[in-house]
């Protein structure tokens, strides 16, 4: 497997993605942007895109703070001051993901074509809004992400949708899926929800040990939600 990190920009921001593949890039191949958590684009996400790369595909952990800016594990308040700004602004938000897209579509051997998104938490927040924003993309993933809309109006979704879901996550109740539910099948989109029972918050990754905050790791939801993710890739792609 070939990893490095690759600067790109949007606008002013020098931004650091990591980029995962096998094999030679004589053949185009397809591309899944690995939006981060509200911790930055450190380990998780790089070996997420690693993970997608051992599929056959290109892997590319997205940046959406900035080079060099990342947050830690347990800093719920740091964590949240490095989000909130794209939470509160997704036009921000939109235009720092997209930023993503177009660098992944700029390699030479990625189909431009054929490109998805998958994200953690905050990241599936991002993906969300990027098919929100009408990017011509195959699919989005949201693995424990964040499904409420924010302050800019959906363009038409082209992308099919796929969440993965904790019942038991606080971050997001009942509501607020059926919320998100109505809205993918008013906009017509070819959307999937799959809710794990007895589950919260960030349950893939094997560090989230915070019962009273909400985040705790379960490896069988985890299991279960990366043979979703390999089945969703294969199909659109």
């Amino acid at each position: 497997m070939i990893t490095q990190t690759i600067d790109y920009q949007d606008g002013d921001t020098t931004l650091e993605g990591y980029l995962a593949y096998t094999g030679d890039t004589d053949t185009a191949r397809p591309a899944v942007l690995v939006a981060h958590d509200w911790s930055g684009r450190r380990e998780f996400a790089c070996k997420a895109a690693e993970r997608v790369a051992a599929m056959g595909y290109v892997g590319f952990a997205l940046d959406m703070y900035g080079k060099g800016v990342f947050g830690k594990d347990g800093d719920i308040e740091g964590n949240g001051a490095l989000m909130s700004p794209f939470a509160n602004d997704r036009a921000l938000l939109r235009r720092r993901i997209t930023a993503a897209l177009q660098a992944v579509r700029d390699l030479p051997y990625v189909d431009a074509s054929k490109v998805a998104a998958m994200g953690y938490c905050f990241g599936g927040m991002c993906v969300l809004e990027l098919a929100r924003s009408g990017a011509d993309v195959r699919g989005v993933i949201s693995i424990h992400g964040i499904f409420a809309p924010g302050n800019v109006a959906n363009e038409t979704i082209s992308a099919k949708v796929l969440c993965l879901h904790g019942h038991d996550d606080p971050m997001v109740p009942p509501e607020q899926v059926l919320a998100f539910e109505q809205e993918m099948a008013n906009a017509n989109v070819d959307w999937q929800v799959h809710v794990y029972g007895g589950t919260m918050h960030a349950f893939t990754n094997p560090v989230a040990n915070n019962p009273g905050f909400g985040t705790v790791y379960k490896e069988l939801a985890a299991n279960r939600a990366y043979q979703s993710i390999a089945n969703f890739l294969l199909e659109i792609f």
